[in-house]
């Protein structure tokens, strides 16, 4: 996988206690890599991190990403090579109540981000996440293209918008001729097991279902592009793979979206009803458009034309795989399983499933060519 690349690399993850941040943090440490991770604290109870028991196997800091020199301190400590930053405010609602700490932490944290990346001379490697709410939404029916307009009507995803700005003023200033590769990275609508944060849809389920209690969704007829939580992941990893190749001057600096095929492209009223047909009974939801008090997007979706010609990058699980792997790993979690062990086993899972189509990040990047 990824060329054996990160085995024995020092990596750090900026948000590994977050659902993404914690899910890349594992597959990091089965891939043989020295992780390190810094959030300022644990986003929810039950969470992912403290379920895989991640802060025993990693060194496990504690810093907001506002505090610039706390964050440079523990950087020049760690001394990684490879920076993946996932720290966020990741709540739209949030971010309607909190709008000043939403763009503190998107905005001023992401520069904080890039100072550290600047101070320390042992990373080579930058991936900057952010969202694909970064794009000026207007519902059109086409997949926005990496060079389409920024923008956003909340703050956060007005906040995300400007981080990208931001990152790719920092590679023109500072990044483009220095030894450090740089890109971001925008992905969305991301589900799978250990997810348990606030007003987001399958875990408002997966609680209410583990509860034998229904659901109320705000939004049923909202479209969304959902995809497992590893399939943007695998790009990440990817894309810092291939930016120390000798492909870096194609992509170096670059944005790239991750999103699903334009098949996976579903409302939420019909991820629910797969989702519980999969939980099975006790599953149950009622529509509440009555209670939606902050404007949210009928229609979103990403093209990734850029990420498969240049990445030779692809999704690789189905609608119906996507949505079991996210109800069954809940379903093992609420009969009180080992979770570790089976995260381990749905990430090797992943891993068989994109070998077996071919997917390029399952191959040496020597069998890699440009489209």
């Amino acid at each position: 996988m990824f060329d054996h690349y990160y085995k024995d690399k020092k990596v750090l993850v900026l948000g590994h206690t977050g659902f993404k941040g914690a899910w890349l943090t594992e597959w990091l440490l089965q891939l043989g890599a020295q992780v390190s991770g810094v959030s300022s604290y644990v986003p929810s109870e039950p969470a992912l991190f403290d379920v895989l028991g991640l802060n025993k196997r990693m060194q496990d800091y504690r810093c907001d990403i506002r505090d610039e020199q706390a964050l440079k301190k523990i950087m020049m400590s760690i001394q990684p090579e490879i920076v993946f930053h996932l720290a966020a405010q990741p709540i739209v609602k949030s971010s309607y109540a909190d709008p000043k700490l939403t763009f503190d932490t998107n905005l001023s944290g992401t520069v904080n981000v890039l100072e550290a990346v600047r101070s320390c001379s042992s990373v080579c490697t930058a991936i900057m996440i952010t969202s694909d709410k970064c794009y000026d939404n207007v519902e059109w029916e086409y997949g926005y293209r990496e060079d389409d307009r920024l923008g956003g009507k909340d703050p956060y995803s007005a906040s995300k918008a400007c981080a990208e700005i931001a990152i790719k003023s920092y590679y023109e200033s500072f990044f483009r001729d220095s030894s450090v590769k740089i890109a971001s990275v925008r992905a969305g609508n991301v589900i799978g097991g250990g997810d348990w944060a606030a007003h987001r849809i399958v875990p408002d389920c997966m609680t209410a279902w583990s509860n034998n209690t229904s659901v109320d969704i705000r939004s049923p007829h909202a479209t969304r592009p959902w995809q497992h939580v590893l399939e943007p992941l695998s790009g990440y990893l990817w894309l810092a793979r291939l930016l120390q190749s000798e492909q870096t001057t194609l992509i170096n600096g670059e944005s790239f979206n991750f999103g699903p095929n334009a098949s996976m492209n579903y409302s939420v009223g019909v991820l629910i009803e797969a989702l519980a047909s999969v939980w099975g009974q006790g599953a149950r939801w009622v529509s509440d458009t009555e209670n939606t008090h902050v404007a949210e997007a009928g229609l979103l979706k990403l093209c990734c034309d850029k990420a498969l010609h240049y990445l030779n990058w692809q999704p690789t699980l189905s609608f119906s795989k996507t949505v079991d792997f996210t109800a069954l790993w809940y379903h093992q979690y609420y009969q009180g399983k080992s979770m570790l062990d089976f995260t381990r086993c749905q990430i090797e899972e992943f891993e068989k499933i994109a070998a077996r189509q071919g997917i390029k990040w399952t191959q040496s990047v020597t069998q890699t060519s440009m489209v």
